[in-house]
């Protein structure tokens, strides 16, 4: 047998490979064809358009209309311009006024100050990765996807005065949603029960997110766990906690389905939103009084709003 031949090694120079950029996946709107420029066109113009028409044109159309008399019979052009006459009424001779807006503060603290700790708590809990925590959790969120109108009518099975749970259990014949000594405080209970765990999904996505080293390191110099939370992982949380806050003022703002379930806002139930409903579409047709008061739920909820925002934007910088 002939032994194998070694071929020669290949010792020709291969060009060197040109240093070009790599070109990026993503084009610029420059190099867009026709029907993609119009596909973005209208993925911009569409949302912009319907912003505007169902939020801003209402907003604005609101605040103009609180400085007129109308009534909402016949046109806008027979309107009369009464500067700040609505305003005035609403504060000084209008009687549910001021109850409303005790009802809306006592809202927000029963929401900020029970319902947050509550779903806070649960968060915790949670957060442990317990047995069946899955469960738990959809448990605690199932109301969440419920509208308030639908609490409503389940909690009417619970406090209803001949046939509800809550009285065939305690043996008591109390009319909870006609009565005005109980009806807020009923609602407020079907109102936290929905609250709670929104509040508990909001911490539960905080707490994922917080850094374990940093608990970690406490535990290594010896902080218990109610420390480690109070002192470490709760500040670090701060952003969660302004949406929380924001979340809070804005849904005691915006409380109306349940509230117009039980008694369309009447009897120890006023409420600001209720109220411009009552004026807006109710018997009384006062457009321009209904407008003033809707602008006050516009101003103080963009109050919040814009706390909110210059904290982000600090935050940011």
């Amino acid at each position: 047998m002939t032994a194998p031949v070694a071929l020669p090694a290949d010792t020709t120079e291969k060009p060197p490979r040109s240093k070009q950029p790599r070109r990026s996946r993503y084009r610029g709107i420059d190099q867009l064809n026709g029907v993609d420029r119009v596909v973005v066109a209208l993925m911009i113009i569409i949302p912009t358009f319907l912003v505007v028409a169902l939020v801003w044109f209402p907003a604005v159309g609101s605040v103009l209309l609180s400085f007129t008399n109308w009534n909402g019979i016949g046109s806008i052009s027979s309107a009369k311009f009464i500067g700040l006459t609505n305003y005035q009424n609403v504060v000084s001779i209008y009687p549910p006024f001021w109850p409303a807006v005790q009802h809306n503060l006592i809202w927000l603290a029963v929401t900020f100050l029970i319902a947050t700790p509550l779903g806070v708590f649960l968060a915790v809990l949670l957060d442990r990765e317990m047995k069946g925590g899955r469960i738990y959790q959809t448990a605690f969120y199932l109301p969440v996807v419920l509208s308030l109108a639908l609490i409503g009518f389940i909690w009417q099975l619970i406090y209803s005065k001949d046939q509800g749970l809550l009285n065939a259990v305690t043996g008591s014949s109390i009319d909870w949603y006609g009565d005005q000594r109980y009806n807020l405080g009923a609602a407020l209970v079907a109102s936290s029960w929905r609250q709670t765990g929104y509040i508990m999904l909001l911490y539960l996505a905080g707490l994922k997110g917080v850094d374990p080293s940093l608990r970690e390191a406490a535990k290594v110099d010896g902080a218990n766990e109610r420390t480690t939370f109070f002192k470490i992982v709760f500040p670090v949380m701060r952003p969660i906690n302004i949406i929380v806050l924001v979340v809070s003022v804005i849904e005691s703002l915006r409380a109306f389905d349940l509230v117009w379930i039980i008694n369309k806002g009447r009897n120890g139930l006023e409420l600001i939103s209720t109220l411009v409903t009552q004026n807006i579409v109710g018997e009384a047709s006062r457009i321009g009084f209904g407008s003033a008061l809707a602008t006050f739920m516009l101003l103080i909820s963009s109050v919040f709003i814009v706390i909110y925002l210059r904290i982000v934007m600090r935050d940011q910088r």
